[in-house]
């Protein structure tokens, strides 16, 4: 990574460290302030750690500063040589031209010149989103618990300080050939340079489609359905009574949350200042930043469904007027191939061999038969929506299939491999998840036919 302070370099690298292990590419995000915080933290007189230890001039601070990156720097190279890692992703400012040249220096000494490196530089020209950034770091660790109004004020010091050596990638990396991208407001626009390979081009792409936008996304399964009842996997069969209800009391439900959202989002542009009033440190919003006398925008809500009826059907309650409703094969059910229509207990007893070879592993486990599927294949197809939910800004709510859903909140939840195929994710659940700088804020809500929601 490259980039000045508080330009959303360690939001990016969440992001992408979440995508790639979710595409089951080994990736691990090697912070160096983190270090930093702990070695300046550690000498027998703990260092100010304030804007004055980021000075060039303050010699012992710089080489500690300089040695924390090249310990880290040898861990992320230790993960990818010896660890069989896919990804290592080296968080730090590397702002200017001598710390980039020494990063290769001591890649090439130790990786050789087969290792692929890509620098990613995030840069923020939107004044709203940078004092967003800016106010965000106020309640990171190294501002923990201080006067917000100080805080801000050392925090530009430091990023001025930065500034002063501050290189932008460009004309150096063009002339040798090294590949990068520059982010602007975080994706706003995006340039690319000498991109080769499989993983670089995944990055790219990803890197191309996502935003920032507050949004609401919502997963749930189907309402209950008559092959439910019987305990069969696959199929297409019609909902049942009660997966009826649950169809209806869902649209209710997401019908007030909708509405509750967005009175809290007027409520948050009503009461975010910028620049900020004294002891004011929540973040404005830039998707919401409104001028004085405008609206706060309405958003649109989509809603997808996979292509079979028990899916279908839990959407039709939704009033096309308010909701966008479609239908994607890509949500589908993973398929069972020559097992489809058959209970456990039917695999179990006519087909005991493959029954076990699924237990020992189900993640990399495929149906057998004509069009039999396994969870890496579901992953595989379901790569274009994700890229879609993070490129989208509008409310979307997903009705699907266990597999499926067990994929989509494995990745917005950051699960590891192992997980997924395990998750438990039963009928009558609802899932909410809403985007913030820091993550994914992850809610459920049990389907209860007495008492509704919980």
């Amino acid at each position: 990574m490259v980039g000045l302070p508080a330009r959303g370099k360690s939001y990016i690298t969440k992001k992408l460290a979440r995508y790639l292990n979710w595409l089951q590419h080994s990736t691990e995000i090697f912070n160096v302030g983190e270090r930093r915080r702990i070695a300046a933290g550690s000498d027998t007189e703990a260092m100010d750690q304030s804007a004055s230890f980021f000075d060039p001039s303050n010699r012992k601070a710089a080489l500690i500063r300089e040695q924390v990156a090249m310990e880290t720097l040898d861990e992320a190279l230790e993960f990818l040589l010896v660890k069989n890692g896919s990804v290592s992703i080296l968080d730090a400012t590397n702002s200017t031209m001598e710390r980039r040249k020494l990063l290769m220096k001591r890649i090439r000494e130790k990786a050789g010149p087969e290792l692929n490196v890509l620098f990613v530089e995030s840069l923020c020209l939107d004044e709203h989103l940078l004092e967003s950034n800016m106010r965000l770091k106020l309640s990171g660790p190294d501002y923990k618990d201080k006067d917000p109004i100080e805080a801000l004020e050392d925090f530009k010091k430091r990023v001025a300080i930065y500034q002063k050596n501050y290189v932008p990638l460009g004309e150096y990396e063009e002339k040798n050939n090294m590949p990068y991208v520059q982010m602007i407001d975080v994706g706003r626009k995006v340039i690319s340079h000498q991109i080769h390979g499989f993983l670089s081009s995944q990055v790219v792409y990803y890197l191309l489609n996502f935003n920032l936008a507050p949004r609401q996304i919502w997963i749930t399964r189907h309402g209950e359905s008559l092959d439910n009842l019987h305990g069969k996997i696959g199929g297409d069969s019609d909902l049942s009574e009660n997966g009826r209800r649950y169809a209806q009391a869902m649209t209710k439900f997401i019908d007030s949350e909708r509405r509750i959202w967005e009175m809290r989002q007027v409520d948050k542009a009503n009461h975010t200042h910028f620049p900020p009033h004294p002891g004011d440190h929540t973040p404005p919003n830039p998707h919401y930043y409104c001028q004085d006398g405008e609206d706060v925008p309405t958003k649109n809500f989509c809603v997808w469904t996979s292509m079979l009826k028990r899916s279908i059907q839990s959407a039709e309650y939704f009033d096309d007027e308010d909701y966008e409703v479609k239908q994607m094969k890509m949500l589908d059910e993973l398929y069972a191939g020559a097992m489809e229509g058959m209970t456990y207990d039917e695999i179990r007893n006519k087909h005991a061999d493959e029954f076990e070879l699924r237990k020992t592993d189900k993640l990399a486990y495929r149906y057998p038969g004509p069009g039999g599927e396994g969870y890496l294949d579901v992953v595989n197809r379901l790569r274009p929506v994700i890229i879609e939910l993070e490129r989208m800004t509008d409310h979307v709510l997903l009705i699907t299939h266990r597999s499926v859903a067990r994929i989509l909140l494995a990745y917005f939840q950051g699960l590891r491999r192992d997980q997924v195929a395990d998750l438990d994710c039963p009928l009558g659940m609802l899932y909410s998840l809403e985007p913030k700088p820091y993550g994914v804020e992850f809610r459920a809500y049990r389907y209860n036919s007495e008492t509704a929601w919980m």
